[in-house]
């Protein structure tokens, strides 16, 4: 059995044409509607729809629903997708025929026409970057809300899911980081209906600490191991300098070196964490 997840706060104009499609597409699919604390008819119109519908008094954010969607989700592979028409229900089968190739999860990666403004490309694309350093795997799209997933293996970390916008990146890296095989389809996207929830300065901060977070959920030392040479060679450059313009060891030498040593030691102790966070027993 499958089952299609699709967040939704406020997007009752939009699925007035999704479900419908959807539907059409996937007959015989279980689809679930999470309705975030919506102030419109986003319930009403999904329960019309014959959806099933998980509503919240209150908005928690698109990754509290995407885990409340997962929690009530009866398949044995679940799809996320947006419930503002940017995707194509038809792809769904792309994704699904991928994931019968071996892999734990396959993701439904845009091209460049599909980010929403340049600066969410350039972002995107800096994420993509800087997960596949980290992870060896060559990321395509780190943060598409589109995916297809094996419903037991995404269960085992909806405890580390945020609550906000970025469970992409988090799901994503989890994944990389437990050896689960992940795909990236190619997909094309359409101009999502009415208007983002995406706040710039507000999410523009929280896309900021994604970059963080991609470290600390896969290999911390990857992050802190380089920081940590970086203030060692400063320091020694600097101890250099000072050695032979005035034959002395200085404070700002001892501080540089001082930090080296901090940032490798917090180093480690975040990956003696990270690996504790990933391990099950039994």
């Amino acid at each position: 059995m499958i089952s299609i997840v699709l967040p939704a706060k406020n997007e009752a104009a939009a699925l007035q044409g999704v479900l419908p499609r959807l539907r059409q597409a996937r007959p015989d699919d279980e689809i679930i509607v999470v309705d975030d604390g919506s102030s419109d008819d986003t319930a009403a119109v999904a329960l019309a729809a014959g959806a099933r519908v998980v509503s919240s008094p209150y908005s928690m954010g698109n990754g509290a629903a995407i885990k409340r969607g997962a929690r009530a989700a009866r398949g044995d592979i679940i799809v996320f997708m947006d419930a503002d028409g940017q995707h194509d229900p038809a792809h769904i089968e792309r994704l699904l025929a991928r994931l019968e190739q071996g892999y734990d999860m396959v993701v439904g990666a845009r091209d460049w026409s599909g980010q929403a403004g340049v600066g969410r490309g350039l972002a995107n694309a800096l994420y993509n970057r800087l997960a596949s350093w980290m992870t060896g795997l060559r990321i395509v799209d780190l943060t598409s809300g589109f995916r297809a997933v094996r419903a037991d293996r995404f269960r085992e970390f909806l405890h580390l899911l945020p609550n906000g916008f970025s469970y992409p990146t988090t799901s994503t890296m989890a994944f990389c980081r437990s050896a689960y095989p992940i795909a990236f389809e190619p997909i094309a996207v359409a101009k999502r209906i009415g208007k983002s929830h995406l706040r710039p300065l507000r999410d523009g901060v929280r896309f900021l600490l994604i970059i963080f977070k991609i470290a600390t959920l896969y290999s911390p030392l990857k992050l802190f191991l380089p920081t940590s040479l970086a203030f060692f060679m400063l320091g020694g450059c600097y101890y250099g300098y000072t050695f032979l313009t005035q034959h002395r060891f200085t404070n700002m030498s001892a501080l540089l070196f001082s930090a080296a040593v901090i940032v490798f030691l917090i180093g480690l102790v975040s990956e003696q964490i990270t690996a504790l966070t990933y391990r099950r027993d039994g």
